[in-house]
């Protein structure tokens, strides 16, 4: 009988060829146009590269790759949460197969906080792919800074405890499942789950390590899953999703395989710093639209 970590591969490869298959055949049913973002495809190209780079080394790229889309207003912003989840998914599913295998962790604990982070997703997307331009500005906004927040707590409690158990059981357990439930809904919103995920299981007292298959997993099924929401609504920016995609792949070899880590903390404090001046954008673009909209 085959191992649940075997089943979970398995899981895995289907979702994404499901994923590939519904994107490529609503793309044909109802395609989407957004005006523009062929004419920045290069920049986009660095930008995917550059992004999924160090989401492979745990820094995330769903905050980053925001702040790269605001700083050039490559994107409208409503499409940003969908153009993430989509563009996205395929290189996060080749990061999880690659740390899955080689990370320890308890399958079960895995597997039931995969399942909760693909369930809070599927619900967040239905949700946040119907929202105005105004409304998604302001979510992402919000979200920016808590991400940014997210970032400088780890920071600062860097150099604390690197060890902990590999599974969780009982109480543990729950909330680890509601608070994954909780952070795949907030994907949607284009909050990354990797660093909150490693606080969560830090904070319930998993081993960090034990953090990357976790996150990287639980994005690789609710990405797919969620971003054919986004696609289903034309909520996304199909051209650019193409390009993250396939600048993203090569990244996630050389990361994984190459370079697997660097000395990052000067580089996590810029992210910080630019993080917050684009959820300040963010929010600036909102309340500049609301003011408009009287006028």
């Amino acid at each position: 009988m085959p191992s649940l970590r075997t089943l979970l591969f398995a899981a895995l490869a289907a979702t994404t060829v499901w994923f590939i298959w519904a994107w490529l055949r609503l793309s044909k049913s109802r395609p989407t146009v957004v005006a523009g973002e062929r004419s920045h495809t290069w920049y986009h190209t660095v930008v995917g590269f550059v992004m999924c780079f160090f989401d492979t080394l745990g820094i995330g790229n769903f905050a980053t790759t925001t702040s790269a889309f605001k700083f050039r207003s490559s994107i409208p912003d409503e499409k940003i949460p969908g153009t993430l989840n989509v563009g996205y998914a395929i290189p996060t599913v080749l990061q999880a197969l690659i740390y899955i295998s080689i990370v320890e962790v308890d399958v079960v604990t895995l597997t039931l906080m995969i399942a909760a982070s693909v369930v809070g997703a599927w619900l967040g997307a239905g949700i946040v792919s119907r929202w105005p331009r105004s409304a998604v500005q302001v979510g992402m906004g919000c979200a920016l800074l808590a991400a940014a927040g997210l970032m400088l707590r780890a920071q600062l409690v860097a150099g604390g405890p690197t060890e902990g158990t590999l599974a969780l059981s009982g109480n543990l357990l729950a909330l680890g499942l509601l608070g994954n439930f909780a952070l795949g809904a907030l994907m949607t919103m284009g909050i990354g789950l990797y660093g909150p995920c490693l606080i969560l299981v830090s904070l319930l007292g998993m081993s960090p390590s034990a953090a990357f298959p976790i996150m990287m997993g639980s994005c690789a099924f609710l990405m797919p899953i969620g971003g054919i929401r986004f696609v289903r609504e034309g909520s996304y920016a199909p051209w650019t999703s193409v390009v993250l995609s396939l600048a993203g792949l090569p990244s996630v070899l050389i990361a994984a395989f190459i370079v697997r880590s660097l000395p990052l903390t000067a580089v996590r404090w810029l992210v910080i710093v630019v993080v917050v001046y684009a959820a300040v954008m963010m929010l600036r673009s909102a309340r500049a639209g609301r003011v408009a909209v009287p006028a």
